[in-house]
């Protein structure tokens, strides 16, 4: 397995999964974590996804069915975050 440390960490919103369980990653916080570390997603990427002070690994992939980016997860691997990143702490009002 590849070293995590090394994995770039993108937002993601764990409660905006499709009906297979995969995470969309088409909400504000993703889009802005995207932008901002200049990642454009590709099929088969491997990244650390974050939020509500949980990561874990995804591996990208395109949905034609939604037109949309979306991460395959393991949700039995969701850890804990370890260290809050300050930059990424997503504030909506």
């Amino acid at each position: 397995m590849p070293n995590v440390d090394r994995i770039p960490k993108v937002f993601a919103d764990f409660h905006n999964a499709d009906v297979q369980g995969r995470l969309r990653l088409n909400c504000l916080g993703t889009i802005e974590d995207l932008a901002r570390q200049g990642i454009e997603l590709q099929d088969g990427q491997l990244l650390t996804f974050y939020g509500d002070e949980l990561e874990l690994e995804g591996i990208v992939q395109y949905s034609p069915e939604e037109n949309v980016w979306v991460a395959v997860i393991d949700w039995n691997a969701i850890r804990e975050s370890e260290v809050v990143d300050q930059e990424k702490i997503h504030i909506s009002f």
